[in-house]
């Protein structure tokens, strides 16, 4: 810039070009990059997703036997609660409960006073991919 008389600055700026500040297309760098990082994010991101939906059907397995087993106490509960008035009711009683909980009941019988269940959750932790969960229960009076 100069200055005139009287006061004024007169003048234009005019931004230099360097090297090492051009990344557009057709510049120095141009030429070496090749997108190579952008696919490697990409497959990276892929492993993340593939692992986190193993992940999400592995825990859903682990959900399922879970409710079987809690649906499979409880009707053996039920069952032993009503076991005194027949087999018939005590699993018709451990039938309910154990659809209440999520789960279908196999197998029923009644072992003196106690109540044997068995119980299966059914699961889809991923489209196409169905697991059943199986899970057996006993309960009865305290013998001692």
């Amino acid at each position: 810039m100069s200055r005139r008389a009287g006061g004024r600055t007169t003048g234009r700026l005019v931004a230099a070009r360097t090297p090492a500040c051009d990344f557009g297309a057709g510049g120095a760098g141009a030429e070496t990059e090749r997108g190579g990082a952008t696919v490697l994010v990409l497959a990276v991101g892929l492993v993340f997703v593939l692992f986190g939906i193993f992940g999400a059907a592995v825990t859903a397995a682990q959900l399922a036997r879970q409710r079987a087993a809690v649906a499979a106490d409880f009707g053996a509960l039920a069952g032993a609660g009503r076991a005194i008035e027949g087999e018939p009711i005590a699993c018709a009683r451990a039938a309910d409960l154990v659809a209440g909980n999520g789960g279908r009941l196999v197998t029923c019988r009644l072992d003196g006073l106690d109540a044997l269940v068995t119980v299966e959750v059914t699961i889809a932790p991923l489209p196409g991919l169905v697991r059943v969960a199986t899970v057996s229960a006993r309960a009865g009076p305290v013998t001692g």
